[in-house]
C-alpha cells in the first residue's frame, strides 16, 4: 500500500470495508465538555457529523547538522537514541495518549462509540511518508481505537506525498519572484533588520549558547563557540528546487536552536539547554521559532501555493462527509466520520498562513509543538443546515515533558480558531461561506 500513486489510494479508499457505505447514516448530539471551566465551542443541539484534524507529528529527534549547531555553543549538543528526524519512544506515547483523549472526546460528542472496534471502518488516517509521521499515526490508531484494525496510509519512504509537500511532487504552481517579492515585502527588503528586530531574543539564545549572563562577556577559552549568532551573514534570493525562497539569518539558525530545545523539554531530557533552559527561558526562545515561521511559511502567497493542494482535499472530504455519496478528491468515504492527516509544523502553519487564522495557546502565539492538530468539525443544526467550527489543540509543555495522561477532566489545550471571511459570532462558519474562504485562499494548480 505504501507505494501506490494517490490516485491509486483514493480508489483503495473507495473499496476499503465496502459494507460500511451501506450502513444508515447516525446523528449526534452535542456535549462538548468544558475546557478549563470554559466550552466556546457548543452549538445547541447540532449533531457533529465529520472531523478533519490536520497533526503535526510527535516529539522527534532534531533534524539539524550537529557539527554546524556546535559551531555555536561552548558544549556539544546532545545525541539522541533514534536517528534524526526520527519519532522517540516517548513521542510515540505523548502521541498514543492523544488519540486516548480523543477517542473520550468524540464519543461524549456522539460521533465515535466510546469502546469496541465498531467504528474502525469510519476512521481514515493518512500520513506522510517519514518514519516520524508514519509512527504517530500508528500511535495515534492505538490510543484511538486500541487493538482495532485502523491502517494507517502512506506513501512509501522518501517519497514526496503531494499532500504534505506540494512543491517538491509537483502539485501547484509557483511563481518564486512573487513569492520572493512577498518575503521582501514584509521585512522591508532587508534581512540584516532581522537581527536587530529580535536582538533581545537573539542574546537570550547566545547566553544559553555560552553560559555567559551579561552581553559582551566571552566564554572560558577552553570552552569559548567558534562563531557568534551575530556573525551569521543575512541574504535573501529566489529560491532554489522545490525551495520557494532562500532566506538566511541569525534568526533562522536561532529558530532551529529553539526548536531543538524544545524538543529537549519535551523529551523529558534532564538538562536542557545543559541545564541553562526551564520552562520560561524556552518559552522566550521559542518567539524566534514563531517569528521564522511567520515570516517564511505564514507569508500569504507562500502559504497558498503550499497548503492549496492540501486545503483542495480537505474540502472535498469535507463536502463527501455532507452530500454521503464519493467526491472527487475526497480522501476518506463517504461513510467515515474522522480523517486524520498526520504532517509536520510546516502544513499547519501553511493552513494558518492561507486562512490568515491565529491563536494563543498555553502562553504562546501561533506556535505548532509536537502533536498539535488544526481541527475542522462539520456540525448540521437541521436537516441541510451545515457549519463548520475550528480549533487548534495541543498537550501543553508540560503535559509532553511528564508523560500526563490526558481525559476530558485533564484535556489537552484546545482553543477555537475565528476563520476571517466566514466566521461569526460564535467562531462558526456556515458551510457555504465557509467553501468561499477556502477557494479564495487556493493557488490555481495541478491536483494530486
Amino acid at each position: 500500500m505504501d507505494c501506490l500513486s494517490r490516485k491509486l489510494r483514493q480508489i483503495i479508499l473507495g473499496f476499503c470495508l465496502a459494507a460500511h457505505l451501506a450502513l444508515p447514516a447516525q446523528t449526534h448530539t452535542e456535549d462538548l465538555p468544558a475546557n478549563k471551566g470554559k466550552d466556546d465551542l457548543g452549538a445547541g443541539a447540532a449533531k457533529l457529523k465529520f472531523v478533519v484534524m490536520v497533526s503535526r507529528h510527535g516529539v522527534r529527534s532534531p533534524t539539524g547538522k550537529l557539527d554546524q549547531l556546535n559551531q555555536y555553543s561552548a558544549q556539544p549538543w546532545p545525541a539522541w537514541s533514534v536517528p534524526p528526524g526520527y519519532l522517540t519512544a516517548h513521542g510515540a506515547k505523548l502521541m498514543t495518549l492523544f488519540g486516548s483523549y480523543d477517542r473520550e472526546l468524540f464519543a461524549s460528542q456522539g460521533l465515535l462509540a466510546a469502546t469496541d472496534c465498531s467504528d474502525a471502518g469510519r476512521v481514515a488516517i493518512l500520513a506522510d511518508s517519514d518514519q516520524r509521521t508514519r509512527e504517530t499515526g500508528k500511535a495515534l490508531a492505538e490510543g484511538l481505537l486500541p487493538g482495532c484494525p485502523v491502517e494507517v496510509h502512506s506513501l512509501a519512504e522518501g517519497t514526496a506525498d503531494p499532500l504534505f509537500h506540494s512543491m517538491d511532487s509537483g502539485a501547484g504552481y509557483a511563481d518564486k519572484q512573487l513569492a520572493l517579492a512577498a518575503i521582501s515585502g514584509r521585512i522591508g527588503n532587508n534581512p540584516a533588520g532581522l537581527a536587530e528586530a529580535y536582538r533581545p531574543q537573539l542574546l537570550a539564545m547566545e547566553e544559553v549558547l555560552t553560559g555567559n549572563k551579561r552581553e559582551g562577556a566571552t566564554a572560558a577559552a577552553d570552552a569559548r563557540p567558534k562563531a557568534s549568532l551575530f556573525d551569521i551573514s543575512s541574504s535573501l534570493g529566489p529560491g532554489k528546487g522545490d525551495h520557494l525562497v532562500d532566506l538566511h539569518s541569525p534568526l533562522g539558525t536561532a529558530a532551529t536552536m529553539a526548536e531543538d530545545l524544545l524538543l529537549e523539554y519535551t523529551e523529558g531530557m534532564a538538562d536542557v539547554g545543559w541545564g541553562r533552559v526551564g520552562e520560561q527561558k524556552l518559552r522566550e526562545l521559542m518567539q524566534l521559532h514563531t517569528a521564522s515561521a511567520d515570516i517564511e511559511r505564514r507569508t500569504s502567497y507562500i502559504a497558498r501555493t503550499q497548503s492549496s493542494n492540501l486545503l483542495a482535499h480537505i474540502l472535498d472530504s469535507m463536502q463527501q462527509a455532507i452530500a454521503q455519496k464519493p467526491v472527487t478528491g475526497a480522501l476518506s468515504k463517504p461513510s467515515d466520520r474522522l480523517l486524520i492527516l498526520v504532517g509536520h509544523d510546516t502544513n499547519l502553519t501553511n493552513i494558518a498562513g492561507a486562512l490568515d487564522l491565529s491563536w494563543l495557546m498555553d502562553g504562546r502565539r501561533d506556535d505548532t509543538p509536537p502533536g498539535s492538530a488544526l481541527v475542522f468539525e462539520v456540525w448540521e443544526k437541521e436537516a441541510g443546515d451545515y457549519s463548520v467550527r475550528t480549533y487548534i489543540t495541543a498537550q501543553t509543555l508540560d503535559q509532553m515533558r511528564n508523560t500526563t495522561p490526558l481525559s476530558l477532566a485533564t484535556p489537552p489545550e484546545r482553543e477555537a480558531v475565528f476563520v476571517p471571511g466566514c466566521s461569526g459570532a460564535d467562531s462558526s462558519c456556515g458551510w457555504s461561506a465557509f467553501q468561499t474562504t477556502v477557494h479564495a485562499a487556493l493557488v490555481p494548480g495541478p491536483i494530486k
